[in-house]
C-alpha cells in the first residue's frame, strides 16, 4: 500500500516531538533543581520554600483556624496528527494540540470543622479556579456567567466549590455539606494534585457529573463502613434541574489495604413532570497489593429515559483499571486501562462507539512541593471517526504537565 504524500516522515516527527519536549522540560527542570535546594527541610510550599514565610502559621490565621492553599499547573499536549483545528477532541482537559496551556490556578481558602464528639463545630471551603480547566466546571445559572459571558473562552474563572462544613456531635458524629461542591462520583477528581495523570478517563470527562449544589452528610457507622446521602439540584445546574438524590456507601478494611466506595446520583433532569429521568453508579475498588504496588478498578452505568429520542433511553457505561508502582519515594509509574461505551451516541461527540484508551506515565516528585507528570496516551474508537475534527478512529498523545504548590 503506497504511503500517502502528505503522511509525516517518522524521523522528521521524532525530532518535532523531541524538539517540543525539550523546550517544555528544560525550564522545569531547572526550576525543579532550584526548588529542591532552596532549603534543607524542603517545605511543601513555593512561597515559604522560597521566602521562609507561610501565611497558615501567621497569628490571625491560626487563631480563628484558617488556611489558604493552592497550585498552579501548567501542561502541553503534544499530537502528531497536528489536527486543523488544534483539538484532541474528544479527549478534554489537555484538550489543545501542540500548544502551552495555564490549566489551572488554585486556590483554597477554608475553616476546617474539628470532629469533637461534645460539642458542634462549622467550618467552611471556597474554592477558585481559574485556567483552561475552569471550563468543565462551570455551574449552569450559577458561575457560568458570573464572570464572563461567553463560556467557550479558552480560559474561564470558576468557583467550583463554596459551601459550609457542620459538624453535629451525634453518635459517632454526622457531616454535612450545605452549599456547592464536587460531586461524590468516581475516582478522578477535577484538583489536578489529586490524579496520577495529567489526562482523564471518559468515564469521568462523560459519564459524571462535576458538580451539585445542595445538602450532603456524612456519617461514619463504625471504623469500617460510613454512609453519605443528600439533596441536589441536578448535574452541573444551579436551580435548574430537579432534586436528586446522591449518596453512596464506603468500605474499608482494618489495615486499609482494601477499600469500596458504591456511588449513585438519580432524579428527574427538568422541571417538566413530562421529562426524562437520569440515573447512574459508580462501583470503585481500590486494593494494595503490596506497600507499593496499588490497584483499582472502576465501572460506571449511567442510563436516562427518553435520552436519545421519546420513548428511547440512553445508556452509557464504562470499565477502567488503574495500575500504580512507587519505585522510590520521589518516583512512581503508573498504567490506566479503558473501556467506555456510548451506546446511542450521546455523551460523546455526538457518534456511537466504543472507546479503548490506555495511558502509561509517571509522576517524578522533585520537590514536596512539585510533581511533574509525563504521560502517552492512545486512544481508539470502534466505528465513527471522532479524532482530528472526525476523520480518523485513532489518537496519540504525548503530554507533560507540572504541578507547583504555593
Amino acid at each position: 500500500m503506497p504511503v500517502p504524500t502528505n503522511a509525516p516522515n517518522p524521523i522528521t516527527m521524532a525530532k518535532i516531538i523531541l524538539n517540543r519536549l525539550t523546550k517544555f522540560l528544560t525550564p522545569m527542570v531547572i526550576f525543579s533543581v532550584l526548588m529542591a535546594n532552596a532549603v534543607a527541610d524542603k517545605p511543601i510550599g513555593m512561597i515559604e520554600n522560597l521566602t521562609g514565610f507561610n501565611i497558615n502559621k501567621s497569628k490571625f490565621m491560626t487563631k480563628w483556624g484558617l488556611s489558604l492553599d493552592g497550585w498552579f499547573e501548567s501542561g502541553f499536549a503534544i499530537n502528531p496528527d497536528n489536527p486543523s483545528n488544534r483539538s484532541n477532541s474528544p479527549v478534554t482537559f489537555n484538550d489543545r494540540a501542540n500548544e502551552f496551556n495555564l490549566h489551572e490556578l488554585y486556590l483554597i481558602f477554608k475553616r476546617d470543622t474539628k470532629a469533637s464528639h461534645d460539642s458542634w463545630n462549622l467550618g467552611f471551603r471556597a474554592d477558585m479556579l481559574f485556567g483552561t480547566d475552569a471550563r468543565f466546571t462551570l455551574h449552569e445559572n450559577f458561575d457560568d456567567n458570573l464572570f464572563f459571558n461567553n463560556t467557550s473562552k479558552k480560559y474561564q474563572l470558576s468557583i467550583p466549590q463554596i459551601y459550609a462544613d457542620l459538624f453535629i456531635p451525634i453518635g459517632n458524629g454526622l457531616t454535612t455539606f450545605i452549599g456547592h461542591f464536587y460531586t461524590i462520583i468516581g475516582k478522578e477528581m477535577i484538583t489536578a494534585p489529586d490524579n496520577f495523570f495529567f489526562s482523564h478517563a471518559y468515564t469521568m470527562q462523560y459519564s459524571e457529573p462535576f458538580t451539585h449544589t445542595g445538602i450532603l452528610s456524612t456519617y461514619p457507622l463504625n471504623n469500617n463502613f460510613a454512609l453519605t446521602a443528600g439533596i441536589v439540584t441536578g448535574w452541573d445546574s444551579f436551580l435548574k434541574q430537579p432534586v436528586n438524590f446522591l449518596g453512596n456507601i464506603r468500605y474499608n478494611t482494618d489495615n486499609k489495604r482494601f477499600s469500596m466506595v458504591a456511588s449513585i446520583v438519580t432524579g428527574p433532569t427538568s422541571h417538566d413532570k413530562k421529562g426524562s429521568h437520569r440515573s447512574m453508579y459508580s462501583l470503585v475498588f481500590n486494593y494494595d497489593v503490596t506497600s507499593k504496588f496499588h490497584y483499582t478498578l472502576e465501572h460506571d452505568f449511567g442510563i436516562e429515559e427518553d435520552g436519545v429520542r421519546k420513548g428511547v433511553a440512553a445508556k452509557w457505561y464504562g470499565l477502567n483499571q488503574y495500575f500504580i508502582y512507587d519505585l522510590t519515594n520521589d518516583i512512581g509509574i503508573g498504567l490506566r486501562a479503558e473501556w467506555y461505551r456510548d451506546e446511542d451516541g450521546v455523551r460523546v461527540a455526538n457518534a456511537k462507539n466504543s472507546y479503548f484508551s490506555i495511558t502509561g506515565g509517571f509522576n517524578w516528585f522533585a520537590h514536596p512541593g512539585l510533581v511533574i507528570r509525563p504521560e502517552v496516551r492512545y486512544d481508539m474508537a470502534s466505528s465513527n471517526p471522532v479524532y482530528d475534527s472526525n476523520t480518523k478512529k485513532n489518537q496519540l498523545l504525548i503530554s507533560i504537565d507540572m504541578i507547583v504548590r504555593f
